[in-house]
C-alpha cells in the first residue's frame, strides 16, 4: 500500500498539531550514507527516532553530518544511550532531553533510551527511541522498563519509535501495545514487513503512541512521491516506518 496520501504537517487551529514521526534502524550509517539522507528527506519527518546510530570513533560528528543532509538538528542521545539517537525538525521546540542506559546483561550490548519533551505547536510530547534486546527475558525487561520511563516523564502524549527485535506476537511487542497504540494496526497506510530490508518478511520495527493521539496513517513508506525504491534499500538493513499523528494541543497551564 503507497503512501501517496499520508497528512503533510501542519498546525490546526486549536493548537493541536498533524507530525510526522519517523522511526529508523540506520545500522551505524554502515551502508550507503547519501541514499539514508535522500530516504528521511523524502520522508520529511518532524521528529526521527533512530536506532543503532554511530557510537564510536566521532560519533557525533557522523551524528550532526546526518542531520545537516536532511535539513534536521541532533535532539539527543547516540554512544550516550547506547545507539537510539532523537533528531527534529525546527519546528519542535526542547523542552528537556535524558538518554537512559538499561541495567547490562552480561554477554549482550548494552541497550538504552534516547528520550525528549519537545513543543509543536500548542502541543506537548513525549519520544522515546528504543532497540530492546535480543533474547527475550531482556526484551521483557526492557519493554517495561520504556512503560516505567514514559510514566516518569509527566506528559499526557507521547510517541516511541523502535527496533523492537520482536514480531508483533511476543511478549514484549504484546506488553507494549497493551498500553500503547501499536499506529500500524492503527491505522495502516504503507507496507508492514520490515526486516531485512531486501526483502522484508518480518515487522519488528514500530512506531507507538499513547492513546490520546490520533493516527492518521503509518507504515513503511514505499510509494512516497520523492521516494526511490533502490534508496530504501541501500540506506540500510531495515526499512523505516513513517507515522502521520494529530496530537491534541496541551492544556492551559
Amino acid at each position: 500500500m503507497a503512501q501517496t496520501s499520508l497528512p503533510e504537517s501542519r498546525t490546526e487551529q486549536d493548537g493541536s498539531a498533524v507530525i510526522r514521526v519517523l522511526s529508523y534502524n540506520i545500522r551505524s550509517m554502515r551502508d550507503d550514507p547519501a541514499a539514508l539522507a535522500r530516504v528521511i528527506r523524502a520522508c520529511a519527518p518532524d521528529l526521527v527516532l533512530v536506532q543503532e546510530a554511530p557510537r564510536f570513533f566521532r560519533w557525533r560528528k557522523r551524528a550532526a553530518r546526518l542531520a545537516a543532509a536532511t535539513d534536521l538538528v541532533v535532539l539527543g542521545g547516540g554512544a550516550t544511550a547506547a545507539g537510539p539517537l532523537l533528531l527534529c525538525s525546527l519546528r519542535a521546540s526542547v523542552e528537556r532531553t535524558e538518554d537512559v542506559l538499561l541495567p547490562l546483561t552480561p554477554g549482550l550490548h548494552r541497550r538504552g533510551f534516547a528520550t525528549a519533551v519537545v513543543r509543536i505547536a500548542g502541543t506537548r510530547i513525549g519520544v522515546l527511541s528504543c532497540h530492546l534486546g535480543l533474547q527475550r527475558e531482556e526484551r521483557l525487561a526492557h519493554a517495561q522498563a520504556l512503560l516505567d520511563r514514559l510514566d516518569a516523564m509527566g506528559v499526557e502524549h507521547a510517541v516511541v519509535g523502535g527496533d523492537l527485535n520482536e514480531v508483533p506476537g511476543g511478549q514484549a511487542f504484546r506488553r507494549l501495545a497493551g498500553r500503547l497504540q501499536d499506529c500500524w494496526t492503527a491505522r495502516p497506510r504503507g507496507g508492514e514487513h520490515t526486516f531485512p530490508a531486501h526483502d522484508p518478511r518480518k515487522r519488528i520495527d514500530a512506531v507507538l503512541a499513547t492513546r490520546g493521539v490520533e493516527v492518521l496513517g503509518c507504515g513503511v513508506p514505499a510509494g512516497l512521491p520523492g521516494l526511490a525504491e533502490g534508496d530504501l534499500r541501500a540506506a540500510t538493513d531495515h526499512l523505516p516506518v513513517l507515522a502521520a499523528l494529530r496530537v491534541p494541543a496541551a492544556d492551559p497551564a
